[in-house]
């Protein structure tokens, strides 16, 4: 049978099951059916050491995706949830290094992240670690909203909380085979045991392959291909009732194209120098719990390495202009400490000790070829001073940079709850401390002639001997304030109302890829022209501060069987962190701090049981957000559109199951699914956007006691998109969106 084929019977499928669903209106939904949520409000967060209570009891905005929405929607990572969740949004473009994260109009596409990422409650300490897939997710939580209380650093977006599956609730033998557009595959296997009723063990290996989408008409080769392959190991162990100790080992390896960017003035992918991204990161997290008399005492412990590798043809034309290496690696060691009291009481509060240090060498040279000395140096030089021109002793040289970076940093965190009859009050503070050094090497050995212009004899030559040693320090101080008030609504059913106000803050940094554009402007002004940087004005840059204010609600009718999510929300962000490529005939890109901002919205995920086997889901996020106070020294910006946060974000979708109830065939599911996202403004001029688009999504899942057969597609309609969009040297480019994708997944439980 013909995949296309199988779409259209899929879209018939869920037709019949929308109008058969009214014949069960007032049919209770079943216990199986109660297993398959889509967008999941009120799940139990058994496993979170910090929030401690279901999140529907919390003033927070969060939305829970389950084991069987990850099947269902072919979730294996970050990015492919993106659009689910109400003004949550994780463009997918350029490769696995870029993990940019939009949330309610804050975010950034390089350095530090808006939302912080806890697998299995370890903290990933650098975003270019967000990126990968992982086997075996038991539910992934994404709370929207500032968590700089409790989580600290970098949380003033959200957080995403990711849990995979334990050996000691689940155990056995598990496979995963798909394979789909794009000769692209996934290929799983976990193994599940206890080795004693008190002892569980897993071990999982993953792998998975594309030859891509995008063609590089330079060499007639997809230039986004990918490899990727993890391992874990997971370790868990209840000694005594009052102890548990679980370890989580991992090991990941990706390496990829990417960047498809197309020229936009030819509407082409034609670059010809060599393009990729590889990387290999190392986890091993340790978390002990001991309960005592009222007392619960937690500690989480975790190393992580990274070694990467991004190599660009940073012109992205079929011309020899420049190439950009960054190379890095990168130890990490965390600890948190976490006490909170486990007595049923009107008076709950928890505190905690957390710690980190981060060393990273990187290494991040600008190769300038040919079209580049002529084009970028020779021409402007010449053009100066025609009567004695220059001519460049060789056609390629380095400008090379290389940084020593230390980071550390300690918080003390302390949260009070106080319940009075249907009234809750919670406060809390965080005191963070942070540091950071760079140490920095510029070098560049290279040479000219002057050209006498009048008989065309060599006039003298100069060398460039460039060899520029420094460092640079920051320290900063946040107290991170939160207050929230809620109010149990006397109802059946637990629902409730709630008004919160949080501090947030992203860390500040040093912007390491200006390093060869201070060396191009230090040489340019060696022959009389370049601009007259100041290493440490453009190279650091400040933290991103926001109070976030929040009003929301937590509802539910009829049985469980209609559930809502509503939250309104203003954030005031001052010295916001914004992505710039810098005026003129640059190679670099800069984190700048862009005055002041604001944004404002709303948010609404309804989940619904109309019927017996039939369920839907419906999310919706509005966000507006604009610069208050933005001038770059050439324009102000003041009034517009911050860039790259979408406006709105959309989801719904349909799931029927056909309950077959033969030995062979157990139940049929059919589903369909559309994201939207827009508009996206590219610049802070607002010149340049993408409009609302939508892609639809439809699957056919035929499943018996231990094996399931899902047939799928994305972008059905083939919808032409773009993900992102930026100029370089005064050239325009942008990603499109992947095409349509057809595709099956066999899963395999022994």
């Amino acid at each position: 049978m013909k995949l296309d084929f199988i779409i259209k019977s899929t879209f018939i499928s869920v037709s019949l099951a929308l109008l058969t669903s009214s014949v069960y209106a007032d049919e209770s939904f079943d216990a199986e059916a109660s297993e398959m949520p889509t967008i999941e409000l009120t799940e139990l967060s058994v496993t979170a050491i910090k929030q401690g209570q279901e999140l529907e009891n919390q003033a927070v905005s969060a939305t829970t995706i389950s084991k069987r929405d990850t099947e269902n929607l072919n979730i294996a990572d970050t990015k492919s949830a993106s659009t689910l969740v109400p003004n949550f949004f994780i463009p997918d473009y350029g490769s696995r290094i870029t993990s940019s994260i939009y949330v309610r109009g804050l975010g950034a596409r390089i350095d530090q992240p808006v939302v912080g990422l806890n697998i299995d409650n370890v903290p990933i300490m650098n975003k270019d670690n967000y990126d990968f897939d992982l086997l075996d997710i038991d539910r992934i939580e994404m709370l929207r909203g500032a968590q700089g209380t409790l989580f600290g650093r970098n949380t003033m977006g959200g957080l995403i909380n990711i849990y995979t599956l334990s050996p000691l609730t689940y155990q056995g033998l598990r496979f995963l085979g798909s394979y789909g557009s794009g000769n692209s595959y996934r290929a799983g296997v976990s193994y599940y045991t206890k080795l004693s009723e008190t002892f569980g063990i897993s071990a999982s290996a993953y792998y998975r392959s594309t030859d891509g989408f995008f063609t590089n008409l330079n060499n007639g080769e997809k230039c986004d291909w990918e490899h990727q392959g993890n391992g874990r190991i997971k370790l868990q162990w209840r000694p005594s009732s009052t102890l548990s100790i679980d370890n989580v080992a991992s090991l990941s390896l990706v390496r990829q194209g990417g960047y498809p960017y197309e020229y936009i003035k030819t509407g082409e992918i034609n670059y010809n120098d060599t393009c990729f991204y590889k990387r290999t990161s190392v986890t091993d997290g340790l978390t002990v719990c001991l309960n005592l008399d009222n007392v619960r005492l937690s500690s989480i412990t975790s190393y992580q390495y990274i070694d990467d590798n991004m190599t660009l043809d940073q012109d992205f034309l079929p011309l020899s202009y420049f190439t950009l290496t960054q190379a890095k690696r990168e130890h990490a060691v965390t600890q948190d400490f976490v006490v909170r009291n486990t007595n049923t009481s009107s008076y709950n509060w928890l505190g905690g000790l957390f710690g980190f240090y981060k060393s990273t060498d990187m290494e991040a040279p600008v190769t300038f070829l040919d079209e580049g000395i002529t084009n970028l140096i020779e021409k402007y030089r010449n053009e100066a001073n025609p009567d004695y021109p220059i001519s460049w002793d060789t056609r390629k040289f380095l400008l090379g940079s290389e940084f020593n970076t230390s980071n550390y940093g300690l918080a003390l965190y302390h949260q009070s709850s106080y319940t009075l009859q249907n009234w809750t009050f919670t406060a809390g503070v965080r005191l963070d401390f942070e540091h950071t050094t760079l140490d920095y090497l510029s070098h560049c050995n290279t040479g000219y002639n002057i050209i006498n212009a009048s008989n065309g004899s060599i006039y003298r030559h100069d060398d460039v001997n460039i060899n520029d040693p420094g460092s640079l320090s920051k320290t900063f101080w946040e107290v991170l304030p939160k207050f929230s008030v809620s109010y149990e609504l006397p109802t059946e059913l637990p629902s409730q109302i709630y008004v919160s106000a949080a501090k947030g803050y992203k860390a500040g940094g040093f912007n390491t890829q200006m390093f060869s554009d201070v060396l191009q402007q230090r040489i340019m002004r060696m022959m009389g022209i370049g601009s007259n940087y100041s290493v440490d004005d453009i190279i650091t840059y400040k933290p991103e501060h926001s109070w976030t204010f929040e009003a929301g609600s937590h509802l539910e009718w009829f049985d469980r069987n209609l559930r809502a999510d509503v939250s309104m929300f203003y954030i005031r962000c001052t010295d916001q962190q914004l992505t710039v490529f810098p005026n003129g005939n640059t190679t670099g890109r800069i984190m700048t701090n862009a005055g002041k901002t604001r944004s404002w919205g709303a948010e609404l995920a309804l989940k619904a049981f109309p019927a017996k086997n039939l369920e839907l889901g419906f999310s919706y996020g509005y966000t507006n957000a604009r610069f208050v106070e933005y001038n770059n020294g050439n324009e102000d910006f003041s009034g517009k559109n911050i860039p790259y946060a979408p406006q709105n974000t959309i989801f719904a979708n349909a799931i029927y199951t056909i309950d077959v109830g033969k030995e062979w065939l157990n139940s049929i599911s059919v589903g369909a699914n559309v994201r939207a996202a827009g508009k996206i403004y590219w610049n802070e001029a607002n010149d340049q956007s993408q409009d609302l688009y939508a892609l639809l999504g439809a699957s056919i899942r035929f499943e018996q006691r231990n094996i399931s057969v899902d047939l799928w597609g994305e972008n059905l309609t083939d919808t032409t998109y773009s993900t992102f969009y930026f100029v370089s040297i005064s050239n325009a480019f942008l990603q499109r969106g992947k095409p349509r994708q057809l595709g099956v997944t066999l899963r395999v439980k022994i």
